[in-house]
Formats: C-alpha cells, sequence, structure tokens
C-alpha cells in the first residue's frame, strides 16, 4: 500500500494556496533511495530537512525503526509530530539537534538539500564525521534551488558522487565515500563593534544585515522595561545581533530572544556568549513568544522574515505581529524594521495599536508601533 502523502498537513506551520506538505523533491527522494533503505536495520537511517514529515513518515511505513531526525524549523517538528498521531506513527521517529549523535553510523541519509552553502557544507561535515564508513547520503531539492556549486560543496566530504534523472523539476544528488569530516563551527566577524557569529544557514551570516543596521541606528538611548520580569524582546533573533547590541548599550539589562529556527538559536547563543553577555540573554526556540505570557513586555524589536521553507509568504509577519501585541503591555513598543515594498504600516496599525515611522533609507523602513 503506498503512503497517503495527501494526508500530511503542515500545521502548527503555515496554511494556504502555493504552501505544501510534500512535493515532487520528497517523492523522488523516496524513490531513488527505496532500495537502499530496504531492511536497513532500526537506528540506521537519519533524515536531515524534513519540511512537515514526508520523508520520516513515508520510511516508517516501509518499516524504518528508530529513524532519527533533524529539521531545523520548531513548526516543522511540530508538524511531523502532529502528522505522525494522526496516521499512527509515533514513537518511530527521534527529532535530535544537529550534532554527532543525530548521524553516528548513519547508514542511509534523505537529506532535503537547504539553499544555503554553507547550512550544506556544516550538514555534510558532520555527517562524514560521524555516519558509518558505508552510509549513502541521497540530497535531494527542487531544481530551482539546485546549483553546481552544491556538487562541489559534497566533494569535499565524499569521494563518490552521482547525480540521478531530473523528474517534476527534482533532482537527488548520491554521495558515498565520506573522508574528511568535522563538526560544524561558526563563521566570525566584527561590525560596529559587536561580535557575529552565525552556523551554516543562519540569516545574514556573520554579518549585520541592512534592515538590522537601520534598527539599531534608530532606537533612542532609553528604552521601556529591560528588567528581568519585563525584559527586551528580539523576536526572530537570527543571530542575535539585536540581542547582544541592546545588552551592551543598557548594562544592567536582561534581554530575551526568540527564532524558531535551530540554527538561529545556536548562532544567538554563539553571539551573546562571544559578547560576554550571555548571562543577561536568554536565547530561546520558540513559535513567535508562544513561552510568555499576555502582557509581559514593553519593548519587542522585530526584523520578520517573509520565508517559509522555500516558499516566499506574507503570512509570517501578521503572525509575529499578533504575538507581539498579545505579549505587550498596554503602551508597550513594538519596534519593526521591514522591506519598504511590503507595507506592513496598515497591519500594524490594526494588529498592535498607533504607528508611526521612524527611519526610512532606499530599502527599509522602521516604525514604532504602541499597543492600545
Amino acid at each position: 500500500m503506498s503512503f497517503a502523502f495527501d494526508a500530511l498537513r503542515r500545521a502548527p506551520d503555515l496554511e494556504g494556496p502555493g504552501l505544501v506538505a510534500a512535493d515532487a523533491a520528497d517523492r523522488l527522494l523516496l524513490d531513488e533511495s527505496a532500495a537502499t533503505r530496504r531492511d536497513l536495520p532500526p537506528g540506521a537511517l537519519v533524515v536531515i530537512g524534513d519540511t512537515h514529515g514526508a520523508l520520516t513518515l513515508a520510511s516508517a511505513h516501509a518499516g524504518a525503526d528508530a529513524i532519527r531526525v533533524h529539521q531545523d524549523a520548531l513548526t516543522g517538528e511540530r508538524a511531523l509530530a502532529a502528522n505522525a498521531a494522526r496516521l499512527g506513527f509515533s514513537g518511530r521517529f527521534e527529532s535530535l539537534s544537529a550534532a554527532g549523535p543525530l548521524v553516528r553510523d548513519a547508514r542511509v541519509v534523505l537529506l532535503r538539500l537547504p539553499r544555503s552553502l554553507d547550512a550544506l557544507r556544516d550538514l555534510a561535515g558532520l555527517i562524514a564525521a560521524h555516519a558509518a564508513p558505508e552510509v549513502v547520503v541521497f540530497a535531494g531539492g527542487r531544481l530551482k534551488h539546485m546549483t553546481p556549486a552544491m556538487n562541489a560543496v559534497l566533494g569535499e566530504f565524499f569521494g563518490r558522487l552521482d547525480v540521478t534523472r531530473a523528474r517534476q523539476k527534482s533532482r537527488v544528488l548520491v554521495a558515498r565515500d565520506p573522508h574528511d569530516g568535522r563538526d560544524p563551527a561558526p563563521a566570525q566577524a566584527c561590525h560596529d563593534g559587536i561580535v557575529v557569529c552565525a552556523y551554516g544557514g543562519a540569516f545574514a551570516g556573520a554579518r549585520i544585515d541592512g534592515g538590522t543596521r537601520l534598527l539599531l541606528s534608530s532606537l533612542p538611548a532609553t528604552l521601556p522595561g529591560g528588567t528581568r520580569d519585563d525584559p527586551f524582546i528580539d523576536l526572530a533573533c537570527g543571530t542575535g545581533v539585536v540581542a547582544a547590541t541592546l545588552a551592551l548599550r543598557h548594562p544592567l539589562a536582561h534581554v530575551y530572544a526568540s527564532d524558531q529556527s535551530a540554527v538561529a538559536v545556536v548562532s544567538a547563543r554563539a553571539t551573546v556568549s562571544a559578547n560576554g553577555v550571555a548571562a543577561r540573554v536568554e536565547v530561546v526556540r520558540d513559535d513567535a513568544l508562544a513561552r510568555r505570557a499576555e502582557a509581559t513586555a514593553s519593548f519587542v524589536a522585530l526584523n520578520p522574515p517573509f520565508h517559509s521553507g522555500a516558499a516566499v509568504t506574507d503570512r509570517i509577519a501578521p503572525h509575529l505581529f499578533a504575538d507581539s501585541a498579545r505579549v505587550l503591555r498596554p503602551g508597550g513598543e513594538l519596534w519593526c524594521v521591514w522591506n519598504s515594498p511590503l507595507r506592513y504600516r496598515p497591519a500594524l496599525e490594526r494588529v498592535v495599536g498607533s504607528t508611526r515611522q521612524v527611519a526610512r533609507d532606499a530599502r527599509f523602513t522602521v516604525t514604532v508601533s504602541t499597543r492600545r
């Protein structure tokens, strides 16, 4: 009996037109790896980058057990768990961080190719360092997101690389013979007195993007909150540049930084540690600010993303605006920077409260919204 891909849901991730839970690249990865996955012992299969559970659950359906899984997005982890519960596959997999135990002694790895070459390099090095010598890596994606440079990156850590025929605008790279493996380490650079650390795939890497730079230059010297019970909040914190800057500018302040990306969280923790402020900055992996109670903050800074996986969507920012409004006290402030063509101001007015423009350059707009 074939696996019911149509039964998969994205929830609690965003759902809507053009946002799918499984695609042709998932199906091609499963087809190309089927013979190699057959009769694997429990624990021999690893799945990395499974967006909402298609690779993991279809493999479980085919007989795999004790599958080790890593997904960067917390919503992807939760979607996998929800799909598994609904389809009867709970207990057949374990979600792990991108470290040695994830791939130790693995014999087959199914990998959705990340768009970042640095992220691919980190993952390929990790697999080569810890997987079994006979490991076979099936790395697949949509052709529009694949480049020849991905072949070169895999070639840094694997002696043999085969390329499958394309099907439905998807392709799989098959890597064998691992060598020269290494554990991921963050890139590090100093900008404007801030040490920025970034593991592969973190937004903007080890630099300060233009939007964040404009936001930081626009903040006043005095901000509301900053106590242990009312910390400054850096929402969608990325590499933690805003969190670290706030802690450095306000030596007594406490900061709470949140991101749903696993690579963002480890990068942000490295950044605040490198700047000597880790004791006053808490970095958590969370879906927006779900862990925080209502009306518990006076200041939130936000540079909202507009990608859900590879898909571009305008649904992420309103979700972050709404959770900011929930967590802000009446009179609290949401400082937001956004690409000017996105025209977020009406949404901010509607969801949070009175909004005024603070700064604008050729690309970005900074606004402050006061919680009604």
